[in-house]
């Protein structure tokens, strides 16, 4: 009898066993297999949350199937205390385990609201953007002038604690405009007591902690544009008429204020090279206005003969070869085109009339390109 007994609780014992350890693969697939979420959504997780509290949000929203089994796994994994208060984007079909990640793994949001500082080459803005999870674009809700009177609704915006905050600089800005905006940027902190150098700030977009030091931030601008300048430098075109990277950054900078067609780049790049390897002056206006202005804002208005006649070491239609420095913060693309120009015999180029150029080889090519561009300008100014 005993016998029997024992056997039979042999038996419910195994069974019991093969059933909790059917349970647990159950469980460990429902974790770590693709979840029910059908779209994007972006999970707001406030300071003071709890796995517990968490899982009934993603529930609600259908992000997951098991809000026990979400609270398991990431006790399992050693990861309930490490909930990080934000706003999280979480991707259709994300596991539990992914979701777990997500929300412990770096405390940074991925969506919500955002405030992006704009530097921009004739003023600055400050544009509040909300992330749309379903087409990860940010959308729009307010803009201003950050010297101007702060807009409505401002100050809500800036007290929510997972906001994020970003400085974007635009392709072709000078260093003074960029330090002088930076003054207004009330997320950040401290002085830049020297001017960096000209060229030496790479346009980019730059997220930031509130309460970063604005000398911390320019260091990391010039640190991104060292990078680039000497990974750039490497890959260089053979033969090209400049001996540092530092003559690259001011062909680049001349490029950068040249034009604002992507596409034309390396050609306006291979008109200097050119001009660079038969001694031919440079003449461009962009370094005119900048031996005038020497950066600090626009001229606001056409270049008078004089000027173009004006001794300053800027003025490419007097000097030989580039000037002593970049006269602007070229991007990326700009450095590249100027270290890999188009192949090209082009000398001149003028404004065509459809925001780009006409390039020419000749003098006699040139003057008719400019020609039409005059019966352009007078069309319009006669409508």
């Amino acid at each position: 009898m005993w016998r029997s007994v024992a056997s039979n609780a042999l038996t419910l014992f195994i069974v019991v066993l093969v059933l909790a350890g059917g349970v647990v693969m159950w469980g460990q697939r429902q974790y770590t297999g693709p979840g029910p979420l059908e779209a994007p959504i972006c999970l707001r997780v406030e300071p003071g949350s709890t796995m517990t509290r968490v899982s009934r949000d993603l529930a609600a929203t259908g992000a997951i199937s098991n809000p026990s089994i979400f609270r398991l796994g990431a006790q399992y994994t050693e990861k309930s205390s490490l909930l990080k208060a934000g706003s999280f984007l979480v991707q259709p079909g994300s596991s539990m385990q992914d979701i777990v990640d997500t929300v412990t793994r770096g405390g940074r949001s991925t969506c919500g609201t955002e405030v992006n500082f704009r530097i921009g080459i004739l003023s600055a803005e400050v544009q509040v953007r909300e992330l749309d999870p379903a087409t990860s674009r940010y959308v729009e809700v307010l803009a201003f002038d950050p010297g101007a009177e702060i807009p409505e609704g401002y100050g809500a915006v800036i007290a929510q604690p997972d906001l994020r905050y970003r400085v974007t600089l635009a392709e072709g800005v000078t260093s003074w405009q960029v330090i002088e905006e930076l003054k207004s940027a009330d997320f950040l902190v401290g002085d830049v007591t020297d001017l960096p150098p000209e060229g030496s700030l790479s346009p980019d977009s730059y997220e930031v902690p509130r309460g970063t030091a604005r000398a911390d931030l320019v260091a990391q601008m010039q640190a991104r544009q060292e990078q680039i300048l000497q990974e750039l430098w490497a890959q260089r075109a053979p033969d090209l008429p400049l001996e540092t990277p530092q003559q690259a950054l001011v062909l680049a900078s001349i490029v950068e204020k040249e034009t604002g067609i992507p596409e034309e780049r390396r050609q306006v790049a291979s008109v200097f090279v050119n001009r660079l390897k038969q001694g031919i002056r440079l003449q461009t206006d962009p370094t005119v206005i900048y031996g005038l202005t020497k950066g600090q804002g626009a001229l606001g208005r056409g270049l008078r003969q004089s000027e173009l006649r004006s001794d300053t070491p800027w003025n490419t239609y007097v000097i030989e070869g580039l000037p002593p420095t970049p006269i602007a913060n070229p991007g990326r693309a700009s450095i590249a085109a100027a270290l890999d120009p188009e192949k090209t015999d082009y000398l001149f180029f003028v404004a065509d009339g459809t925001g780009g150029h006409a390039f020419s080889e000749t003098l006699a090519g040139h003057n008719r390109n400019v020609a039409k561009w005059r019966e352009i300008e007078a069309g319009r100014s006669a409508d």
